[in-house]
């Protein structure tokens, strides 16, 4: 199979308030509105190469409306249409916003995906805006710890391992790694990626019985100090801080999770490795072992299980996830000796 897709390249997101989340991705985040059309609010970071990476809408609740992929070429993007095809999924040709034409389907656990080669490249910064530097696209943004690009998408499903297989054997991503708990044979969370960087696309336990749901998104900083920078900045401007800073054991990136106005969680990361290897075979890790706390010293907070939109009825850690599992995943370390 050839390679379909090259990179994660924007998300479109809901808001109850797009007006109050719009002006947290300005002033706090660093982000630039770039357009407005028909209520959907167009953005960008400083350093992306595309019209934009990020799109807020309105919605009675956050969650995720998209994640687009830009193929490796045209005749990819067929390919890979012809694929989810062929997979028994049934998509639709749509005209995307300074993308033009883009094949957009439902996948198997409702999370909405658009594939397109097609882009509107952003060269044309002018005044100040332009950078000296001839291969950036604008000039670095004045917000202190505003990120470079958009990262990766995270989101939540009822069945870790089947969807990482049916994204693999259809679309062509690559398996880089996954947790399952010490005390049981559950996949709990996984990663994968379209290029060389350690996942673009995460993957969640979901607990709830909603489908098509998202845990986070992220951007990408070029250094730790700006990552620092920006939880500094953000703690000052009454915004805490959910977790972090750390890093990962997965991917090794240094991360920091925040919450936007309307709630959705919004992770930062910089650093960690890249995988050429073209037959990796991915390992499997247990939360004992760091998988999302690369030191091991303390435990994730129960509010980053929450995903978006909001399950129905009870939260999703209190929905069909066992109190042992809740308790794996939220401390790890205090049956190893480590907590």
């Amino acid at each position: 199979m050839i390679k379909l897709l090259s990179h994660l390249s924007y998300v479109a997101i809901t808001s109850p308030d797009v007006e109050a989340s719009v002006d947290f991705y300005v002033k706090q985040v660093g982000l630039t509105v770039v357009d407005r059309v028909d209520g959907a609010v167009y953005l960008r970071c400083w350093g992306d190469y595309y019209a934009y990476s990020l799109v807020v809408v309105p919605g009675d609740e956050p969650g995720l409306v998209t994640a687009a992929w830009r193929t490796s070429s045209p005749e990819a993007l067929e390919e890979a249409a012809q694929r989810v095809e062929g997979a028994g999924v049934r998509g639709e040709w749509v005209e995307v916003h300074k993308i033009g034409r883009a094949y957009r389907f439902t996948g198997p656990w409702g999370h909405t995906l658009t594939l397109h080669w097609d882009v509107t490249r952003h060269h044309d910064a002018e005044g100040d805006a332009a950078s000296i530097y001839p291969d950036r696209p604008s000039r670095r943004s004045k917000v202190a710890g505003a990120p470079r690009q958009l990262d990766h998408v995270t989101i939540a499903t009822s069945d870790v391992d089947g969807f990482v297989k049916w994204y693999v054997d259809v679309l062509g991503f690559r398996f880089m790694a996954r947790t399952v708990l010490d005390e049981a044979p559950i996949s709990v969370f996984s990663v994968l990626t379209t290029n060389e960087k350690s996942h673009d696309l995460g993957v969640v336990l979901d607990g709830s019985t909603r489908a098509g749901r998202v845990n986070h998104y992220a951007f990408w900083v070029d250094t730790r100090e700006e990552l620092l920078i920006a939880a500094d900045i953000l703690g000052e401007n009454g915004y805490p801080i959910e977790y972090g800073p750390s890093i990962h054991g997965i991917g090794e990136q240094n991360f920091l999770y925040y919450r936007e106005p309307s709630s959705l969680r919004i992770e930062l990361n910089t650093g960690g490795y890249r995988n050429y290897v073209p037959d990796w075979e991915a390992n499997t890790w247990k939360p004992s072992q760091g998988s999302n706390n690369f030191y091991r010293n303390s435990a994730m907070p129960m509010s980053m299980t929450e995903s978006f939109p909001p399950a129905d009825g009870p939260s999703a850690t209190e929905e069909g996830v066992p109190d042992e599992i809740k308790d794996a995943l939220l401390n790890p370390y205090a049956k190893h000796g480590q907590g």
